[in-house]
């Protein structure tokens, strides 16, 4: 019995880290689950190109004067999978006011396998099957370096009109929280 204990303690030890990261594993930990607090300048990453899955690129420098918001996912993640209806209601609800939403695939594959993905996919926002509405980019180990790595997947970064980054959840985004940091930003 005492055996038993041990080793569902041992499990439990292993799976509560696991679930709160979110998906996979990531480039570098982070201090925290979500961290806040304004610098003094724009974030250095704001310039990183990134491939679209059209073969062009972007960055955040682009929407400059707008809120940002880079998500980095996967496909086969499942808390990704749970807050892109999440993600899509943001962008309906707030784009007009500003907001771009950047979403980074982080799939090893690519394109080739994210771009039917997004394709073929529709979520439930607001009992309305609604396809993924913001840009989908393609990532990967060096980029998500340039945003100072990521523990796991969902991660989430926030950046105010001037680039600066206000935000970053590990893990799974809180909703009620985020929606709350968009209407004090927008």
């Amino acid at each position: 019995m005492a055996n038993r204990v041990s080793r569902l303690a041992s499990i439990g030890a292993i799976a509560v880290p696991l679930a709160l990261a979110g998906c996979g594993s990531g480039t570098q930990p982070q201090a925290a689950k979500e961290s806040g607090g304004m610098a003094n300048a724009a974030a250095p990453e704001i310039n990183v190109q990134i491939p679209t899955l059209d073969g062009a690129s972007a960055s955040i420098d682009r929407y400059k004067g707008k809120v940002v918001l880079v998500n980095f996912w996967a496909t086969w993640c499942a808390p990704c999978r749970t807050e892109i209806p999440w993600l899509i209601e943001f962008n309906q609800k707030y784009g007009p006011k500003g907001l771009v939403i950047l979403g980074v695939a982080m799939d090893d594959e690519g394109a080739k396998v994210v771009q039917p993905w997004v394709q073929s996919q529709r979520f439930d926002v607001s009992g309305h099957p609604e396809p993924m509405n913001y840009e989908i980019l393609v990532g990967n180990t060096k980029i998500a370096d340039k945003f100072g790595g990521i523990l796991g997947m969902p991660t989430s970064m926030l950046y105010s009109r001037d680039g600066k980054r206000i935000k970053t959840i590990v893990g799974l985004i809180d909703h009620d929280d985020l929606s709350g940091t968009l209407d004090s930003q927008l």
